[in-house]
């Protein structure tokens, strides 16, 4: 096979090959053209042109340059060092939109062993998105690295039959990541059943996993199935695996090892065919150490663990969360017309720490629509929402208090000070405090002993609320 140039037509067999395949495909060249694309990828991504002479970063990221050179991680490029096949997880633009796409690509090579073509197969992640596309988006959503990191993972264990252990912070979404897992895995028409392990007591937690026969103890007038055998051929999800009791982690040690488990009260010994993804938020291997957690049991569940980031780690991404859950708010309220955070509102929402993550925010947009009657939910708004809920210091920034320069440019004199607690400061002095402040807005509602809340409608007030005008 001579080595191709950018006109050079690959072999016919191998575009007979390539049609073949249920899965998207694509063929190109070394020169990042596409050479030709399979049925299921002209019905998926490119039901109206077609992409054949375009380069496919052109196509997928709307780009001129190759990934590798645009920041992206370019699975042609690590193929060509690797000699191997490659994959990676992109977002690209799609006839549906943005949408996050995995990506396997392998080299073809000549006669001399040199790539000569490469192919890549295309799976959509129709359970994330990096954009916030509306009501329908109901599942994970982020652009930021961390986030894209966590989504990758996701994506490489989902279609094998591993164990995976997700560990993160309470709120970012466990549960959600949990049926990704589920939904990107050939179990995904059976069922994903979710077992809350933090709200069973001991007494009751053998009985609702693994079912009871009939006269297995007083009321138990005939047999019941538990929760694994309502998982059988799917996923099973444990969520807060840390706090199963002792007893059990042995017997649930043996679900995993063998498939096989007995009901309460029965001699029977009963298989089910399921895979087990486990979520907590403490640190289970200190509870090994303790004698808290079986060390044995431990090793099952995190055959692979996935940290899920918490939201103070995943810069930008308040943004395009904030928006999703406002347009999932209005749509519930049924509201005529659609809410929108003023700018100024936003800048707020993405300076708080959220110790509650994703929870907590979805919280403090719904406590800030509440609040707002008309369609525009300003700072003002979001400051009054963050009061109400769980009490933090002002501000609620990332880090641990402002710098050393930060504090000297938001400080009054002592006079300026004393008036401003005292709620005696005009319209001037504000103004006056403003000029000299160069800083956030948060930290001069602190260096003012004003909650934000209050800076704000003084700043309303003064015409000087920015990008969101003056309060109602």
């Amino acid at each position: 096979m001579a080595k191709p140039t950018a006109t050079t037509p690959p072999p016919p067999e191998l575009l007979s090959f390539l049609e073949t395949l249920p899965e998207p495909h694509i063929l190109f060249g070394t020169d990042y053209r596409i050479l030709a694309a399979n049925a299921a990828y002209r019905r998926q991504f490119s039901p109206r042109a077609s992409v054949v002479g375009r380069t496919c970063h052109a196509v997928s990221h709307h780009i001129d340059v190759p990934c590798d050179q645009a920041g992206e991680s370019c699975p042609l490029a690590r193929a060509r060092r690797s000699g191997q096949r490659e994959q990676v997880l992109h977002l690209h633009h799609t006839p549906q939109g943005e949408a996050y796409v995995q990506i396997a690509l392998t080299p073809l090579r000549d006669a001399s062993g040199q790539p000569a073509f490469f192919i890549e197969q295309m799976q959509a992640l129709p359970m994330a998105t990096g954009s916030a596309s509306g009501t329908a988006v109901q599942g994970l959503i982020g652009r930021s690295p961390a986030f894209q990191q966590m989504l990758e993972r996701v994506a490489r264990v989902a279609p094998s039959q591993a164990s995976v252990l997700l560990l993160g912070e309470s709120g970012t979404g466990k549960e959600l990541v949990a049926r990704a897992v589920h939904e990107g895995s050939p179990r995904a028409s059976a069922p994903l059943v979710v077992v809350d392990c933090a709200s069973l007591p001991e007494t009751l937690f053998e009985n609702e996993l693994f079912g009871h026969e009939r006269g297995a103890f007083t009321g138990a007038s005939g047999p019941r199935a538990g929760l694994v055998e309502s998982a059988h051929g799917g996923t099973l999800f444990l969520d807060e695996v840390g706090d199963i009791p002792l007893s059990i982690q042995v017997k649930l040690l043996r679900l995993l090892e063998s498939g096989t488990f007995r009901r309460v009260g029965g001699t029977e010994l009963k298989r089910a065919d399921l895979r087990v993804v486990a979520a907590t938020h403490r640190d289970l291997q200190a509870m090994v150490a303790d004698g808290r957690f079986r060390e044995d049991l431990y090793f099952r569940l995190s055959v692979f663990p996935i940290r899920l980031p918490a939201l103070r780690e995943r810069a930008g991404d308040v943004r395009l969360l904030a928006a999703a859950l406002l347009a999932r708010v209005a749509h519930a309220s049924q509201r005529a017309r659609r809410l929108v955070f003023a700018p100024a509102a936003l800048a707020l929402l993405e300076q708080q720490a959220f110790p509650g993550n994703v929870r907590e925010l979805r919280n403090v947009v719904e406590r800030a629509a509440l609040l707002c009657d008309g369609d525009t939910i300003t700072a003002a708004h979001v400051a009054d929402a963050l009061e109400a809920g769980w009490a933090r210091p002002a501000g609620g920034a990332r880090r641990a208090g402002p710098s050393m320069a930060e504090k000297v440019s938001v400080q009054p004199d002592d006079a300026g000070l004393a008036r401003a607690r005292s709620g005696a400061v005009t319209d001037d002095e504000l103004r006056q405090h403003l000029a000299r402040h160069a800083g956030r807005r948060a930290d001069l509602a602190r260096a003012l002993g004003w909650s934000q809340r209050t800076l704000y409608r003084r700043l309303a007030a003064l015409g000087d609320a920015p990008d969101e005008g003056r309060q109602r």
